[in-house]
């Protein structure tokens, strides 16, 4: 290794390239080999040689689940580079994604709005830079202004990528709905193209996980989850919709069996899942 490399993953998994030079390939066939990241380069070598990508090439990251029962692989990240994109499936799947995000972001610095929205409500803020880094399913921004903000992965409900005028430039822009005490807020993330195309893989995967399918809410359930999205305190809720308290708690117990509300406490408080943000989100749309 060259100065100031050090190895960050070193495991076995299969890989193949579907692109190469900007042409599909047709000869697509995933081989069994070793897989070398360092803080540098990602090496992928079988016995018949190996192949280097260096990481200030790769320009997005993305992770796909694989849900056909007769798929070669469970899982693998696209790491694109240029004109050529690779398909990579490791057994030590998310040590190998966690560690390929991290060395690729930590510490890059963006711009932020935090938080742009807040219960549905547009606010004043403006952008400020901070400096981002990651830590497990966490993405940590510290804010110049000396805000920090934690925006969990796992909690992100709807995520839009635009293009925007910031400062007086054309910029690519994301913006990621999550929770800040329970509270739905937006957090508006921009930078390089380069930036801003790998934080977005990393988000996309927790809209995925959290993406709102078709539910059949009855109107009353819908005006309970706009208020809850809107910042209302679940305690203020039957005052709020002119229901009966009894009424709203049958209300919870329906959301929460369909894993769009979470317990809080004991005491009948309660606060939306990330799919029930989404679903809410699309339902004051309609309005």
């Amino acid at each position: 290794m060259s100065d100031g490399e050090h190895a960050l993953v070193d495991t076995k998994g299969k890989f193949v390239q579907v692109v190469s030079d900007g042409r599909k390939r047709n000869d697509i066939e995933w081989l069994p080999g070793r897989i070398l990241l360092s803080n540098k380069r990602l090496v992928l070598a079988t016995n018949d040689g190996k192949r280097t990508i260096p990481l200030s090439k790769v320009s997005s990251v993305t992770a796909s689940q694989m849900n056909q029962p007769l798929a070669q692989v469970d899982s693998y990240v696209k790491v694109q580079a240029g004109r050529n994109v690779t398909l990579i499936s490791a057994k030590q799947a998310e040590e190998f994604q966690e560690k390929l995000y991290s060395t690729l972001l930590d510490q890059t610095v963006v711009l932020v709005n935090h938080p742009a929205v807040k219960g549905g409500v547009v606010q004043d803020g403006g952008w400020e830079k901070g400096r981002l880094k990651l830590d497990g399913d966490c993405i940590n921004l510290a804010i110049a202004s000396g805000t920090f903000v934690e925006l969990d992965i796992d909690d992100v409900g709807t995520v839009e990528a635009k293009e925007k005028t910031i400062r007086g430039d054309g910029r690519p822009l994301l913006e990621v709905e999550h929770t800040i005490e329970g509270t739905s807020v937006e957090t508006h993330i921009s930078g390089t193209p380069r930036h801003v195309s790998l934080i977005e893989g990393l988000v996309r995967q927790g809209e995925q996980r959290n993406i709102a399918d078709d539910v059949d809410l009855s109107d009353k359930e819908t005006q309970v989850l706009m208020a809850l999205y809107s910042g209302i305190s679940p305690f203020k809720i039957p005052d709020f919709v002119d229901m009966e308290i009894e009424e709203v708690e049958d209300v919870y117990d329906r959301l929460m069996e369909a894993d769009i509300l979470e317990p809080v406490r004991t005491r009948r408080e309660v606060q939306l899942e990330a799919r029930g943000r989404s679903i809410a989100s699309d339902a004051m749309a309609d309005q």
